[in-house]
């Protein structure tokens, strides 16, 4: 196997430049493959990153009991929130853990009642972690002071006919399902560009959530992470500190949203193959006009013994060692060409009005490293490469020593 292996090392580069072309193409589409999945990951966490973020953080933290009434949206107070808020925030993966109170209710004014979730929050803990805080584009965000205040949605505001200042009132149930009505000020009103999520939430201090609702501590830890995809390996981590509460993903809470990030992966997934298959075709030319460029040699390697399937296995290690480098080299360009991306980032600021959800983008889309899939990706580059060589292969074999002796 020593000798095939140094005759095939040595053939693929007596040829240098048809070498070079078919490790040039791919390479170049393991690098494509690898910017394609550093580009979606970035993608995933600007556009479901911040998704997940306004729906509520990453990882929820409830009391015993919770899922079991999850549809009620029950009131139920976290024995210690603050250790867990600190067990959460010892996490090196944790961007920051908040405090919150979630319920159901009604907000009126003189267009009508309309239902809404509401969400009772440290506003200055959450700006730099929820982009509801960053986009109050009338009046001003939260306080944690505030006591007699409400941040609304601009569709929600829209459709109810107020602005800043406008008073309206919150109606909803309290821990005793005691029915609780408060007049409350408009003091902001937030802007993500899609309508549908703004009129589903409002939101008020934590102070002020306890007060109506009498509460003696928060319903809920919202957990923020640095990427989509931790989520699991936190809820390990914190399971066995913080025993007696209910710690689950976005994924338990918010299906739809999972499923899309699922779905999407699936999508990439069969694309990339296709790509791949696509570049095997040009290696598979490649080789199939070395095997004609070189029909004497292969005549003298018959003369000198070698059997059909000794030729065979010669070539498909040539056509595999390809596959190594243009793996090889394809790593180097495409961790080259995101580490640049890495640094300077993707402005896509001007396609936000294409589509409702690239509202979500709010700021330059950052790649990562790709490599999250890169095994994958370069096994699939090499076994497309031998599988290309196998027909050359197989051409190779069958040719009889005394014709491709005589070829011209």
């Amino acid at each position: 196997m020593n000798l095939y292996l140094r005759l095939a090392w040595r053939n693929i580069w007596r040829h240098k430049r048809r070498t070079v072309i078919i490790v040039l193409a791919m390479s170049l589409t393991l690098a494509l493959m690898m910017f394609y999945d550093g580009l979606m990951n970035g993608f995933t966490d600007a556009i479901y990153g911040n998704a997940v973020k306004v729906l509520g953080g990453n990882i929820q933290v409830h009391a015993e009991g919770y899922r079991a009434a999850v549809n009620s949206t029950p009131l139920l107070p976290l024995a210690d929130a603050q250790a867990v808020v600190s067990a959460a925030e010892a996490n090196p993966m944790v961007d920051a853990a908040t405090l919150r109170i979630n319920t159901g209710g009604l907000v009126t004014s003189r267009e009508g009642a309309f239902a809404v979730g509401i969400t009772g929050v440290e506003p200055e803990k959450e700006y730099d972690v929820n982009i509801i805080g960053q986009n109050v584009t009338e009046g001003r965000n939260l306080t944690s002071d505030d006591l007699d205040s409400i941040l609304i949605g601009r569709g929600l505001a829209e459709a109810m006919g107020v602005t800043v200042g406008d008073r309206v009132t919150l109606v909803g149930r309290s821990q005793h399902q005691q029915m609780r009505q408060r007049t409350m000020t408009i003091v902001g009103i937030y802007d993500l560009g899609m309508a549908d999520i703004e009129k589903q939430t409002i939101y008020i201090s934590l102070n002020e959530a306890q007060s109506l609702y009498e509460l003696s501590a928060p319903t809920e830890v919202a957990i923020f992470l640095q990427h989509l995809g931790q989520e699991n390996d936190v809820i390990t981590s914190l399971q066995p500190g913080l025993p007696g509460y209910e710690i689950e993903s976005f994924e338990a809470n918010y299906p739809d949203l999972a499923n899309a990030i699922t779905s999407k992966g699936g999508v990439m997934n069969v694309f990339s193959v296709i790509i791949i298959a696509i570049a095997g075709v040009g290696i598979l030319n490649l080789l199939l006009m070395a095997v004609y460029e070189r029909t004497r040699e292969i005549g003298v390697l018959g003369a000198m013994g070698l059997k059909p399937r000794q030729i065979s296995m010669l070539f498909i290690l040539e056509g595999t060692m390809i596959g190594l480098v243009g793996v090889a080299v394809g790593i180097i360009f495409g961790l080259a060409l995101n580490g640049a991306l890495m640094r300077v980032g993707l402005d896509f600021g001007s396609m936000s009005q294409a589509a409702s959800y690239l509202a979500l983008i709010k700021d330059k889309v950052y790649p990562t490293w790709g490599v999250e899939k890169l095994v994958l990706r370069a096994s699939t580059v090499a076994i497309i490469s031998a599988l290309a060589a196998l027909i050359p292969a197989m051409e190779a074999g069958r040719r009889e020593p005394a014709e491709a002796l005589h070829f011209v």
